[in-house]
């Protein structure tokens, strides 16, 4: 055999491992349901988009949603893992292709006294020994079975995976921003709304003082008004200390401390909810990047019962070293060689260690299957829960626009018979908390509302595509 034949070697094995069979698309097993069961989109309603956040129209939304796109560590880390997963792609290829080697070496030995021995290149007649080589080699590992492909094609699917989970880390990150902001512009609203309802109290505590200091109320309904405006006084604090909290923990998402948080200048009802085409449920699959992670998983740990079980099998590494030395440098290419290795290397006895590899890879298989098919329920539920939680809110608000409305006629029409003598204080007091926790539920409405459609954002996939 000569050196040219050998290297025709290389490309034969090359394409071997090319024909090597890749593993197969995994399949959940399970069946969509045809349609959603609380469908509230009509046909014509637009699909979701990627930009999702800015069918709010919210200007100040929009913004913290690009700061935290920017800033959030999160989403920095999970960037990291994907360069690392990137990586790990490039070392589990590198097999598939001969690794090629040059080395350039010299030496010099001198024996300092004595008569020398075999092992040395001196001897008391010559007592100095100079040498120099150079070395190009390659070696391969025939992949017969398919396992270093497999090995590819595992850390490849768990690169995807990786991407996926960035995608599943900013989808939650930009929910969270969304409903931590409209949950900030609610409380804003409850503060108004407390503080309203708070000089409202104090207008019928003056009117009750009047009227007691006249005679015509008794201490017992100037108490009665007091302990109301005490009440109302206590919720204006406690709405202001949720409000800063949830400053906080938009700051937190934000990558940035609280006090470079730019003050709330929009109100609740200025934000509006967009319709949202939810679509059908077998288009899940491709919207939702936790699902397309499980899946991509799945298939990950199917190429590694691939790799479990060539690891059984006899491997074969072929070799072939092109070199050339001389005892001076000048002549180091003057005597060149060539050497063609072949090894075989079959394993006989390991105590069970391959098989238990082996049978630990398919249980991994089995694991992500169920969690696969778990993602997608999940998914499923999400969806529902989301559509059922809109539709909801959305039959509540109908009828909660009209208890405010003629809570507030009630509270005016007793407010005025008092001040006339028509009227009792308790049906005045009655009024002004009933018109109060109209109010305030009517602006928790609204979030709910806002936050249902975020919800249902979410669970879509946000807009994002397989």
């Amino acid at each position: 055999m000569n050196l040219p034949s050998r290297f025709s070697v290389l490309p034969i094995c090359l394409f071997i491992a090319a024909c090597s069979n890749s593993p197969t698309p995994p399949q959940s097993g399970l069946q969509a349901p045809a349609a959603w069961q609380g469908q509230t989109a009509r046909p014509d309603q637009p699909l979701l988009q990627q930009d999702w956040w800015q069918q709010f129209s919210s200007a100040p939304l929009n913004q913290l949603i690009e700061q935290a796109r920017r800033n959030n560590f999160d989403l920095a880390a999970a960037a990291a893992r994907i360069r690392q997963a990137q990586a790990s792609a490039v070392i589990a290829g590198a097999p598939l292709l001969p690794e090629v080697k040059f080395d350039l070496d010299g030496s010099r030995q001198h024996l300092l006294h004595g008569k020398g021995f075999d092992q040395l290149d001196t001897s008391n007649s010559e007592r100095t020994s100079t040498s120099f080589n150079t070395r190009l080699s390659a070696s391969y590992e025939i992949d017969f079975w398919g396992g270093k492909a497999a090995a590819h094609d595992s850390a490849l699917f768990a690169l995807d995976a990786s991407r996926y989970d960035r995608q599943t880390v900013e989808l939650t990150l930009l929910s969270g921003v969304a409903n931590s902001y409209l949950q900030s512009l609610a409380l804003a609203e409850q503060v108004r709304i407390a503080e309203l309802n708070l000089a409202n109290a104090h207008d019928v505590l003056r009117l009750v003082q009047t009227r007691y200091d006249s005679g015509s109320a008794t201490a017992l309904e100037l108490a009665q008004q007091r302990s109301l405006v005490a009440g109302q006084a206590r919720q204006v604090p406690l709405f202001q200390q949720q409000l800063q909290e949830a400053r906080i923990t938009l700051a937190t998402l934000l990558g940035e401390p609280v006090q470079e948080l730019t003050p709330i200048q929009e109100s609740i009802d200025t934000v509006r909810w967009p319709e949202i085409g939810s679509g059908v449920p077998s288009e899940l699959l491709s919207r939702r990047p936790d699902i397309a992670a499980a899946e991509a998983r799945l298939a990950a740990a199917q190429a590694n019962v691939q790799v479990a079980r060539a690891a059984m099998l006899p491997s074969l590494t072929l070799g072939a070293n092109l070199g050339s030395g001389d005892d001076t440098f000048a002549d180091l290419l003057r005597s060149p060689f060539y050497t063609l290795t072949a090894g075989l290397a079959a394993p006989i006895f390991n105590n069970g260690r391959l098989r238990a590899e082996r049978d630990k890879a398919r249980a991994q298989q089995e694991e992500l299957l169920e969690s696969y098919r778990a993602s997608i329920i999940a998914g499923f539920a999400d969806v529902e829960k989301a559509l059922n939680g809109i539709s909801g809110v959305d039959q509540q608000r109908q009828w909660q626009d009209q208890e405010v409305e003629q809570a507030q006629i009630a509270f005016t029409l007793s407010e005025n018979r008092y001040r006339a003598g028509a009227e009792t204080l308790l049906t005045v007091l009655e009024t002004q908390r009933t018109l109060y926790q109209a109010q305030d539920q009517q602006a928790q409405l609204r979030l709910a509302r806002l936050q249902g459609s975020v919800a249902l954002y979410k669970a879509l996939g946000g807009g994002w595509r397989l």
